[in-house]
């Protein structure tokens, strides 16, 4: 299906037509040979849009087409959205990003730091005390010393596992389980992808009094007019799913959002539509506003868009390998904000883009990019998780191979 933009749109846009065509044109041949099922592909440029196809199949097995109006997995696409919700109670004078995280979440005031060893694994697990302790600001830039169950090392991983840190909890109860377990790495040391957002959803339920999907339906989603983002439960004839791999003959397993969630994951959790999501991107590019409502000054889209990564901070074993050429690494020029992957320098990264471009990823496949210098907002919406390197890197090279003025 594709949704009409016209040839006039595009072009004042500053893209090429024909080179436009390049971009939907490889998506829809790889629906054709069965790589992946389908996608939604929106772009906008200087406050047009110059894109907007919906390709293939939302469920390729049911034969049902993608459309503009589907559903997806955002997963960790989740996370930029709980951020500006913290970033919005640090407005109000509600929290600072300085405060330790302790004084919202007491349980973590006794928590201690893992030490690992070369050592055997059946060796006991050692500890020792935080040098200092775990921020919000930690939360936000992937810092806290937190980690994900299959990211932790060979002694720390069985404690996560028999945490039973799964989706049958409340972000209470969940949040509590976490802090009994050691933290993987000293705060403020290693950038290390994990469950730091998720703490922040529970501060954020703390400090507003309000559980997480209020806070982000009353604050977040009606001043924007997302009204197809949400936690669930989704109808079933609107949600993209994943097509058969034909190495296992199973879908790759992703979230049932048909049932009504009892873990409200501020890392993982939204549902959400190209369009929705355009206008989230939209407020951001804006200095923090969208139409008539503001939820940030344009100093806070500032700070949260800016490199918060310390000199010499060390990096998860496995950053470079999930994250690939857009991983926030130096080599590749790009570091962490608030929420978002930032890229510093010129040059370095393998993949088109500019300094001072925001961007992050969902582990269905879904990822997003705002590039304030080229006015742009990019957003790829799909469900074919073991394909999702190849279309972000994709996906970077031929958006910006068509603009051309």
């Amino acid at each position: 299906m594709t949704i009409e933009v016209s040839r006039a749109s595009v072009q004042e846009a500053g893209f090429s037509v024909e080179r436009l065509q390049r971009l939907v044109d490889a998506f829809r041949r790889d629906v054709d040979r069965g790589a992946i099922p389908g996608a939604v592909i929106l772009l906008a440029r200087r406050g047009r849009i110059a894109c907007h196809e919906a390709i293939g199949f939302r469920d390729r097995e049911a034969g049902a087409p993608m459309t503009a109006d589907t559903l997806f997995r955002i997963y960790s696409m989740t996370k930029p959205i709980a951020s500006v919700a913290a970033m919005m109670l640090a407005e109000e004078g509600m929290l600072s990003i300085a405060d330790p995280v302790a004084a919202f979440l007491p349980e973590f005031a006794e928590v201690d730091v893992a030490v690992e060893s070369d050592h055997a694994t059946a060796a006991p697990m050692t500890s020792e005390p935080p040098q200092r302790p775990m921020t919000v600001q930690d939360l936000l830039r992937h810092t806290s010393g937190l980690t994900y169950a299959h990211l932790a090392g060979p002694r720390l991983k069985p404690l996560y596992d028999a945490a039973a840190l799964n989706e049958e909890h409340s972000n209470a109860d969940f949040v509590a389980r976490l802090a009994r377990l050691p933290l993987a790495y000293q705060p403020g040391s290693t950038w290390q992808y994990g469950f730091s957002t998720d703490v922040l959803g529970r501060v954020i339920e703390v400090v507003s009094g309000m559980t997480l999907d209020r806070f982000f339906a009353d604050r977040i989603f009606k001043p924007l007019a997302m009204h197809d983002t949400s936690f669930g439960p989704a109808e079933a004839g609107r949600v993209a799913e994943p097509q058969i791999d034909a190495a296992t003959g199973k879908r790759p397993p992703l979230r049932d959002v048909t049932k009504t969630p009892i873990w409200l994951s501020a890392g993982s959790g939204l549902l959400s539509t190209a369009s929705d999501y355009l206008r989230f991107c939209e407020m951001l590019l804006n200095g923090g506003a969208l139409g008539h409502a503001r939820l940030l000054s344009p100093a806070t889209v500032a700070l949260m868009t800016a490199d918060h990564l310390p000199p010499g901070v060390a990096f998860g074993a496995q950053t470079r390998a999930m994250f690939g050429a857009l991983a926030p690494v130096p080599e590749n020029g790009i570091g962490f904000g608030l929420g978002f992957a930032v890229r510093t320098q010129t040059g370095r990264c393998a993949l088109p883009g500019s300094v001072g471009d925001y961007s992050w990823s969902g582990v269905s496949g879904t990822y997003f990019w705002i590039d304030p210098r080229e006015e742009l907002i990019a957003i790829l919406m799909m469900q074919a998780p073991n394909e999702r390197m190849r279309y972000r890197h994709l996906m970077r090279a031929l958006v910006y191979q068509a603009i051309v003025g």
